[in-house]
């Protein structure tokens, strides 16, 4: 990558002069695959790519078999719309990866993402799961005062083996750097959301909020270790 099928999507990009986040199965080598997510800039092409930092090992999300963590680091990529940082699915769950992208000047958090439910659990844990879902990048706009746009299938995809599926939850929505919903999608219909953001919104939260400005950078180092319990 970039290959034919980065080049078919920047000829689109081109047409249309739009930027694109495309998440696409990267084949690096024999055997060797990232969960990849490119940036194409209207005219200019393809600009750059994101592998998927976090790779998840649960139930019907076994991804560790199929998915190479990234090795690219988190990124942040310039556009004719605005600065795009590009994160991937899992990698929602994780502050550190949303800071570490707006700290490289992302105005716009792009998680491309495949969520749902278990049918077997959604009547138990179905609303909390997707409030969580929500509530998780709506707090990465406010802690970061930037946009964040999470873009979530929908649909019911059955497993091959007959029995059960996941059920995927959509509610697509873009979040304001204050937190507040611009807009929403669905949980049961495919839908396109065309909203017109005010970059300078940031501008305004950032001085009303400064978390940046407020950071202790030299308090964080125990952050890199895997535990802190001695």
């Amino acid at each position: 990558m970039p290959g034919e099928t980065t080049e078919a999507f920047a000829a689109l990009g081109a047409e249309f002069d739009v930027a694109l986040v495309v998440s696409l199965f990267e084949r690096r080598a024999p055997g060797l695959y990232h969960n990849t997510a490119a940036v194409i800039d209207g005219k200019r092409g393809y600009v750059g790519k994101y592998r998927k930092m976090h790779i998840p090992d649960d139930p019907r999300f076994y991804e560790k078999y199929y998915f190479t963590p990234g090795d690219l680091g988190f990124r942040s990529f310039p556009t004719a719309a605005g600065q795009l940082g590009v994160l991937v699915c899992w990698d929602q769950w994780y502050p550190e990866a949303a800071r570490l992208t707006a700290l490289q000047g992302a105005e716009l958090l792009f998680y491309p993402t495949a969520i749902g439910w278990h049918p077997e659990e959604r009547e138990a844990y179905g609303a909390a799961q997707q409030q969580a879902w929500e509530l998780m990048q709506r707090a990465h706009a406010v802690a970061n005062g930037c946009f964040v746009v999470a873009v979530n299938r929908t649909g019911f995809e059955p497993d091959p083996s007959g029995e059960g599926g996941i059920e995927f939850w959509g509610h697509s929505f873009i979040a304001a750097p204050d937190g507040s919903l611009v807009c929403l999608a669905p949980d049961h219909e495919e839908v396109v959301l065309v909203e017109t953001l005010d970059l300078s919104a940031m501008e305004r939260q950032r001085q009303g909020w400064p978390f940046f400005r407020d950071r202790r950078i030299d308090a964080y180092a125990p952050l890199t270790r895997r535990f802190i319990d001695e």
